[in-house]
């Protein structure tokens, strides 16, 4: 059985597997963990029609649209444990990628993306980068001559 913990820590992970030089780029971001969006979570982003869910959510002002952002607030990045794990919470390994998944959405309205321009990058993510990771996994020899990251 999953606890909330365990989901936290998943974030954290998801977290920590950003490339370094990418996580550095977060400034004045928090990530929060909730339970289920609201009402007004799911009408801020549009969400009007019963049974549509929402993984994550972006509060905040995208980085290609500040001025002097010295002072502020954090920004918010919110994943919602209720709706991930319903959906995905049968495997876990596939819900750490949904997580990962959602993270990296949300990030990339942080870095001021659109959805389409988010969708369009996560597909070819999963095109390209996935199934170059799955063949290293399960070649190890081959892994041996990869250029260090």
């Amino acid at each position: 059985m999953l606890t909330g913990n365990d989901f936290d820590l998943m974030v954290a992970e998801a977290l920590d597997s950003l490339p370094k030089n990418f996580g550095e780029k977060l400034e004045n971001v928090s990530v929060e963990v909730k339970d289920w969006p609201t009402r007004e979570d799911l009408s801020s982003v549009g969400i009007t029609s019963p049974g549509t869910s929402l993984f994550g959510l972006y509060r905040g002002v995208p980085r290609t649209k500040r001025d002097n952002y010295s002072a502020a607030l954090p920004d918010k990045i919110i994943i919602f444990s209720g709706p991930l794990v319903s959906y995905f919470g049968s495997d876990k390994n596939i819900l750490k990628e949904k997580i990962r998944d959602t993270l990296l959405h949300e990030i990339g309205h942080h870095f001021g993306m659109s959805e389409e321009e988010i969708r369009k990058r996560l597909k070819w993510y999963e095109e390209n980068v996935v199934p170059a990771i799955n063949h290293f996994k399960n070649n190890p020899k081959t892994s041996q001559h990869a250029y260090p990251c």
